[in-house]
């Protein structure tokens, strides 16, 4: 179920940022930076975090409030799936927020390297979504998640900072997934484009 008030927070940190970048005058950014302190107490309060862990990411951008990117790699082998174990023990895509100075391909080969241990090449875009209408729980600020059929292209997995284990499974024996990155729904999106002979890229 939608959570209004996460919502409405999310919208007044978004306004109050906003004014915070364009506006001129000393006493309307004063009340500008008392809304985005407010929109984090609010925060705080349905989300039980410290405010200093929402008071980073929430209000830690400058400049008008634009969605984060995520991009995942969706690589296969004889029908199976990989996926690289996260530290908190769940499963997941490899892949990752998208660096400033990296297009959303370039950074998906760079986030299959770095927490699978492979070299990949991207063959195909599977699709653009808009992460509220698909994960849970809401995040505080917007996220656009890419997802990309990409190929192995050699490597050898290494334990390192954010996966332990990597491995390759069938649509129906997933592990524990990391839903809030992504869901079965959409682990099953990309089987659903590795066996298709033609794939059109879903989009939000």
């Amino acid at each position: 179920m939608e959570d209004k008030i996460a919502k409405w927070a999310a919208e007044l940190q978004s306004l109050a940022q906003a004014g915070l970048f364009y506006g001129r005058d000393d006493f309307d950014r004063e009340r500008y930076q008392r809304v985005r302190e407010i929109s984090a107490e609010m925060m705080v309060e349905r989300t039980g975090l410290p405010l200093e862990k929402v008071s980073g990411l929430f209000c830690g951008d400058m400049g008008y409030q634009t969605p984060k990117v995520d991009t995942r790699a969706a690589i296969f082998q004889n029908g199976r799936i990989l996926l690289v174990r996260e530290r908190n023990g769940t499963w997941s895509l490899p892949g990752g927020w998208c660096d400033y100075n990296l297009s959303p391909a370039n950074n998906v080969v760079k986030e299959v390297r770095e927490e699978a241990g492979l070299d990949a090449s991207v063959k195909m875009l599977i699709a653009v979504q808009d992460r509220q209408k698909h994960n849970l729980p809401q995040y505080a600020y917007g996220v656009v998640k890419i997802f990309y059929l990409c190929e192995s292209l050699g490597g050898d997995f290494v334990p390192n900072m954010e996966t332990s284990e990597s491995g390759y499974f069938p649509e129906n024996g997933l592990p524990p997934l990391a839903v809030e990155k992504r869901s079965e729904e959409q682990v099953g999106m990309c089987f659903r484009a590795y066996q298709a002979e033609v794939w059109t890229a879903q989009f939000d």
